[in-house]
């Protein structure tokens, strides 16, 4: 036995028994089913930006001030996300934050009317307006970005609560592959509903879904002493480890407290440097496929169907990998980076995306499919990280920090793509602008786990929160 094994996982040579009860997996599909309709309602923007951008006239950086007004109102949103959650609990947080995205997808569709109301009070007060189309769309992606910073803060303290840490990354990985279905299903039905009934209803036919969400989750959610066994209670809390806060209940966790942690800052530098590239993805590979490949909507349905089916096994693939290492004896952390070391190598792939574009579109589908199956295995340990390392109270905040990083990361990689594109296209030379970002997709994820081990070379967990 290594010596940073922990003896909770093994103690007296014994493993853990199994579980008597499963209900801890109903709740990791309640995430799943919200995870999916979390990435259904965010992508709806990107599958119509091709056609929005010649109904409206925009350029590339007018979509990409769009795109980076969601990112930038998300980031600040996670601020308050996390504290919030740890403060209402994860049942009362979640049913808030979907229901103000949900209205905020649905908000979509009268962008044009509320960015004509808000355009004329703007130049009615001698201000300065933008185009009706992008106030009202800013203003929207705004609306949903404040719901949407609620579910990951919230479902990844549902998982600490529900899920001993061995399972942590796996249920993770479960629950987080609903962005990928969400990504899949999007292509699917969106263009569908555009065509025959306008882009307006796909907006409002997406949103309605949360809703529905809404009413399993209040039924079937509550506290885990509530909803498990005590046969399953008992093997959820068997590898609690120290990670329980000293405090007493109720205490308030400082903001400044937590930023005082090499591992917080870790964690924020992690999604920084990371979560940018999933977002360059999410918000441009349809207008990558209409710039560079002359796809019509109906076109790149087959192909982005493709490459999130890839991304599936990245996610639940990439949660279950640091089980390897565990059952070889490492602390949970110690296990999750190496396994996100090897994961970090698949991004790479990603610089000969462009190289081989030129033979068929299908090779930097693939390839960008790799890189985009890496992050979510690397999003799936990134997110456990947290929970290894802190106290179950502190573990919505933390990750609301590290959120908030990791949306300002995305408004630089939106903003970079909509500068280059717009600069490059007027040279003639869109596709220079691709390489350029391709190469900081493909680097990014080695670069963040070195800082990251540079923060946190070993295992530590905080006990005095």
């Amino acid at each position: 036995m290594k010596l940073n094994e922990p003896v909770s996982q093994q103690g007296a040579g014994q493993r853990a028994v199994a579980p008597a009860g499963k209900y801890r997996w109903t709740i990791c599909a309640l995430l799943f089913f919200a995870t999916t309709v979390n990435y259904l309602d965010r992508q709806v923007l990107s599958l119509l930006a091709p056609q929005l951008s010649k109904e409206f006239n925009w350029s590339n950086s007018d979509y990409a001030n769009i795109t980076a007004a969601f990112q930038f109102v998300y980031a600040l949103a996670m601020i308050f996300a996390g504290p919030i959650v740890d403060k209402l609990g994860t049942k009362k947080a979640y049913m808030w934050a979907i229901a103000i995205w949900s209205g905020g997808a649905i908000l979509h569709a009268y962008s044009v009317p509320m960015g004509n109301a808000v355009g004329s009070a703007m130049g009615a007060l001698g201000m300065v307006a933008a185009p009706a189309s992008i106030i009202g769309f800013i203003i929207s992606r705004a609306v949903l970005a404040i719901g949407e910073a609620g579910n990951f803060p919230a479902a990844i303290k549902a998982t600490a609560e529900f899920f001993p840490k061995k399972e942590r990354a796996f249920a993770t990985g479960i629950f987080n592959s609903g962005a990928n279905v969400g990504a899949i299903l999007a292509p699917l039905t969106v263009p569908v509903i555009a065509i025959y009934w306008g882009w307006q209803a796909a907006f409002i036919a997406i949103g309605v879904i949360g809703f529905v969400w809404m009413i399993l989750w209040q039924i079937m959610f509550d506290t885990p002493e509530k909803k498990l066994s005590p046969e399953e209670l008992a093997y959820v809390r068997s590898d609690a480890g120290s990670t329980v806060s000293s405090l007493p209940a109720g205490t308030k966790v400082s903001w400044f407290k937590l930023l005082t942690y090499r591992q917080t800052w870790a964690f924020a530098a992690g999604k920084f440097l990371t979560d940018g590239v999933w977002w360059f993805f999410l918000f441009w590979l349809p207008k990558y496929l209409a710039s560079e490949y002359q796809m019509g909507p109906a076109d790149i349905v087959l192909p982005l169907a493709v490459l999130y089916s890839m991304t599936m096994f990245g996610s639940i693939g990439g949660g279950y990998f640091p089980a390897y290492f565990m059952n070889r004896g490492y602390a949970p952390y110690d296990g999750r980076m190496r396994a996100m070391f090897v994961i970090a190598l698949f991004p790479l792939v990603v610089l000969a995306a462009q190289p081989l574009g030129s033979i068929s579109h299908w090779l930097p589908v693939i390839l960008i499919g790799i890189g985009a199956s890496a992050h979510q295995a690397w999003s799936a340990n990134l997110f456990t990280t947290v929970s290894d390392m802190f106290p179950q109270r502190s573990v919505a905040s933390i990750v609301g920090i590290g959120g908030m990083a990791g949306g300002i990361g995305g408004v630089v990689m939106s903003k970079l793509g909509g500068y280059l594109f717009d600069y490059y296209g007027a040279l003639g030379k869109l596709s220079t602008g691709y390489t350029i970002m391709f190469t900081i997709c493909a680097v990014a994820y080695l670069l963040a786990w070195f800082i990251m081990k540079a923060l946190v070379p070993q295992h530590k967990e905080i006990t005095d929160l």
